[in-house]
């Protein structure tokens, strides 16, 4: 057997060995238990990914055979290794956090349980990315939709927990539906459910095919990567879930999604014409978009959080669908660079939206709420949390020279790309996606300003802030793994796409990674890329093969060449964007040391005059996106009830406060019409039942009737 199958036997056993072990050991000893076995079953997936990936490997283990059906099969390539991978880099961090927030569950819920479903959950995520085949792929992925479900409904109690664990579940069976029949449609026309045999036997099909194909399979697996417009389980699901969960759902879960996909549209089945990823493109960017408007104007932590991953797997599926436009319109480079910003966001979503969902564990444990509004001040009393959060909310701001802005630069770069493009109409859709996705990034800016300011800055607007305390090492330790991940990710991209684009090589047939770093580190090779001199000049004028002599590889700036009348499409690097930053932050810093001890004297903060500024006189997280609220209000529809406290008389108050609620979009536009005319016409039969038996008598004459006149006219033809 090779080194990657006995890596994944050794998976599946540790999955095995946590679901005994949760039966055996004391529920007090439970937590720890899940932490080594899940970190040392993490850290068994992210070996197994980077043998499948770095040195491009695969294999393939037949399992049994099921009646007519096939053979069930374990298969593992670059496209499976790196979602592989990202589930590994989520799993450590979060078994590791897990072993000490579960501690607060032990006098109220079975740990027992938790631990067997987390571990069956960690396995079935595997197998879908292992699955070759249709069968194997269906039972993997209904396994994690139960299970899933079950670690979101872990506090079952709580009424609010039941109906989103409902809702969840419901959705997921209509996609897995869909998915479904996709798959059926798949292996009727290449009469084997073997994902390698449909790819070497797949028939030319029929338009209606093809789109029922894409639309089933786009639509069915959109509903676990939270796309609009069947997002409606996302906002609800966090909240409510343990805040382990919530961050598989927002790092693991969704990205299955996004493989199913890929997979389906792009490897089984490739999409033909630029029509589907023209759709494709358009969801992610209206998913975008959508979601960091949500996002912005909340002041829940976890359901802030829970928007801002409908946003990202937004810009994940825009990058998608602009793949599969370039790749059907004979662009296969900028197809390639497409695909490569889309798995680069994947990875650095993963990272930082895990990070910010412990960080906000952290937060929860140490001041007893998630309100922004009733936060403020705790950097000084939890400084390593904050610094972590920090990271993370710099990250998912896409600010450089974080992980973030690496990967949404690429994508928008991308978008640019559409010139080539001949169709006028398709460049038009490219200008307003471009359009939606830029306007999504400065929003984000804005939303997680909102998240650090009001949360961690300024004054402590609670008792539970002001007495806020540190993370214990438990869970600082995966927040500094994951926040070393976010800068690692951001200042060495040269060394990241390399890697991402063996994944995208199955997929897109021309290698995109030299048409994006340049071999400035690598002499022998300068010819052999048909880089003029003059150009290899100018940039190592400007400092390209600064590292050369400390740093393997082909250099540090991410750059795609064009002609000769524009030879620089664009270019970044940010590795000198971290020097340079550094080097500014330092000498301002210097400066200001040495002018504040000559020039300037220390006194106490005027305030306007008053004695004392009370917290609730600060601004809040509510007060910091109003105007956001306020632009937007015909998409966000807000409601707002205000609730005074009079004092003397009715024009002197002590207090006021509103509270906004808004119905999304997709259930006022999309869910509710439908719902209502349901209702509507319920209204209407239930004035049927007037309680005469003589009625119901003509009632049941009348079916009768109707019954014998349509089955004549059917038997008539």
């Amino acid at each position: 057997m090779s080194a990657e199958v006995w890596l994944s036997i050794t998976f599946f056993a540790l999955c095995g060995v946590g679901v005994i072990v949760a039966l055996l050991v004391p529920p007090r000893f439970n937590p720890l238990a899940l932490s080594i076995v899940g970190s040392l079953a993490a850290l068994n997936v992210l070996v197994l990914g980077a043998l499948l990936l770095v040195a491009n490997a695969s294999f393939r283990v037949e399992l049994w055979p099921v009646l007519t059906l096939g053979t069930l099969t374990l298969t593992g390539d670059p496209l499976s290794a790196l979602f592989l991978i990202a589930t590994g880099l989520v799993f450590l961090p979060v078994s590791i956090f897990s072993s000490r927030y579960l501690a607060k569950y032990e006098a109220l819920y079975n740990l027992r349980y938790f631990g067997i479903v987390y571990h069956v959950l960690f396995a079935s995520i595997v197998l879908i990315l292992l699955a070759g085949d249709a069968i194997s792929f269906l039972i993997a992925w209904e396994l994690m939709s139960i299970t899933s479900y079950l670690l979101v409904n872990f506090e079952y109690e709580r009424v609010e927990t039941a109906q989103a664990g409902y809702v969840m579940l419901a959705m997921s069976e209509a996609g897995t539906i869909a998915v479904a029949a996709a798959f059926i449609l798949l292996a009727g026309g290449a009469g084997t459910l073997e994902f390698a045999h449909m790819r070497s036997a797949m028939p030319p099909f029929g338009d209606g095919i093809r789109w029922a194909i894409f639309l089933l399979s786009f639509f069915g697996f959109a509903v676990k990567a939270g796309l609009v417009p069947v997002n409606s389980w996302l906002p609800l699901a966090h909240p409510v879930a343990p805040t382990n969960i919530s961050a598989l759902l927002s790092a693991v879960i969704v990205n299955l999604g996004i493989y199913g996909i890929v997979r389906v549209n792009l490897d089984l089945a490739p999409v033909s014409g630029a029509m589907p990823g023209l759709i494709v493109l358009a969801i992610g960017s209206i998913s975008a978009l959508v979601g960091i408007l949500y996002a912005t104007v909340q002041a829940e932590m976890k359901r802030l959080l829970a928007h801002s991953t409908i946003e990202n797997m937004g810009i994940v599926t825009a990058s998608v669908g602009a793949a599969m436009i370039f790749l059907t319109t004979d662009h296969e480079i900028v197809a390639g660079i497409a695909l490569i910003a889309a798995f680069y966001h994947l990875v650095n979503h993963s990272v930082y939206k895990a990070l910010l969902f412990i960080g906000t564990g952290a937060v929860e444990a140490g001041t007893g709420t998630r309100d922004l509004d009733l936060l403020g001040g705790i950097v000084r009393r939890m400084p390593w949390t904050s610094l972590f959060f920090l990271i993370g909310v710099l990250s998912i701001s896409a600010l450089p020279p974080l992980n973030g802005f690496v990967s949404e630069w690429l994508t928008l770069q991308t978008i640019l790309r559409s010139t080539l493009v001949g169709s006028i109409p398709i460049k038009i859709v490219f200008a307003i996606s471009g359009a939606m996705l830029a306007l999504t990034a400065g929003l984000a800016v804005t939303c997680f300003a909102k998240v650090f300011a009001m949360g961690f800055l300024g004054m402590s607007r609670s008792e539970g802030a002001a007495n806020a305390t540190e993370a214990p090492l438990g869970t600082r330790a995966p927040l500094a793994l994951l926040a070393a991940f976010c800068v690692l990710l951001g200042i060495l991209p040269t060394y990241v796409i390399p890697i991402i684009d063996r994944a995208c090589a199955p997929l897109v047939p021309e290698n995109a990674t030299a048409a994006l770093i340049p071999p400035f580190f690598m002499l022998d090779v300068q010819r052999r890329e048909n880089i003029a001199p003059n150009f290899l000049t100018e940039f190592h004028d400007l400092g390209a093969q600064v590292g050369q002599s400390m740093l393997p590889g082909r250099g540090l700036v991410v750059l795609h060449r064009g002609g000769e009348q524009n030879p620089v499409v664009f270019a970044m690097s940010t590795s000198y964007m971290l020097i340079t930053l550094t080097g500014i932050l330092a000498f301002s810093f210097v400066v200001f040391r040495l002018l504040s001890r000559r020039a300037f004297a220390r006194s106490e903060v005027w305030d306007g005059g008053l004695r004392r500024l009370w917290p609730t006189m600060t601004y809040t997280a509510t007060g910091f996106s109003n105007p956001v609220r306020v632009i937007f209000e015909n998409i966000l529809s807000p409601r707002a009830n205000e609730d005074s406290v009079e004092a003397v008389a009715r024009h002197f108050r002590t207090a006021i406060v509103r509270n906004h609620t808004a119905i999304h979009i997709v259930d006022r536009w999309i869910l509710s019409p439908p719902v209502e005319g349901l209702r509507s016409l319920a209204a209407v039969i239930r004035k049927m039942h007037v309680g005469h038996v003589n009625a119901y008598a003509g009632y049941v004459l009348l079916a009768m009737l109707l019954v014998l006149v349509l089955g004549a006219g059917i038997f008539h033809h």
